[in-house]
């Protein structure tokens, strides 16, 4: 069991947090191509949670690396990138829209999962496996992902029609690559 506690490995105790955060994500997925959107969220946040303490692993115990790191923003890019946008898509646009909003959609659906995929590969560039500053620069994937979740909850209590779920998924995608400063946990 030494494996859990070594830094090079990549099945390390940091890492395999990180695998169930991938593994509830693609979970997730699956569970919003059947309309569950409630069993969805559900994962989303178990790996929201898993992400949370895979960090704390890693640096409680210095198993921090490159691999990890690289890892860790795969998650982040499903968890809190690929899923929110999916579920928007499936259980917003999909439902609301017709062919031609849907495309619209599609493509603003597509500028948030590519601006999250940028803020990921630029952090990752800027990053050092097991450094952490006060500030991020831009706001983070998992922020990004909860503010997602509180607009789709605001389009599903009715507080907030389908062509505001655009607008804002344009705004917070614009946010993830912004210079506003958000303060690091």
């Amino acid at each position: 069991m030494k494996f859990l506690f070594a830094p090079a490995s990549h099945f390390n105790l940091a890492n395999l947090f990180t695998f169930v955060n991938i593994t509830a994500g693609l979970s997730a997925m699956y569970f919003i191509t059947q309309n569950n959107f409630f069993i969805a969220i559900i994962l989303a946040w178990i790996g929201g949670a898993f992400d949370i303490f895979d960090g704390k692993i890693a640096r409680k115990y210095k198993l921090s690396n490159e691999f990890g790191v690289q890892l860790d923003s795969f998650a982040d890019f499903l968890s809190f990138v690929v899923v929110p946008v999916f579920l928007i898509f499936q259980a917003v646009y999909a439902k609301n829209f017709d062919q031609t909003f849907l495309l619209i959609a599609g493509a603003v659906s597509i500028y948030y999962v590519i601006s999250g995929l940028r803020r990921l590969i630029q952090f990752n560039i800027n990053a050092e496996a097991g450094a952490v500053s006060k500030y991020f620069t831009g706001v983070p994937t998992p922020l990004g992902a909860i503010l997602l979740w509180l607009v789709y909850l605001a389009n599903t209590y009715e507080f907030l029609p389908a062509f505001g779920v655009i607008v804002l998924m344009v705004a917070i995608g614009w946010s993830l690559n912004s210079t506003l400063k958000v303060p690091h946990p």
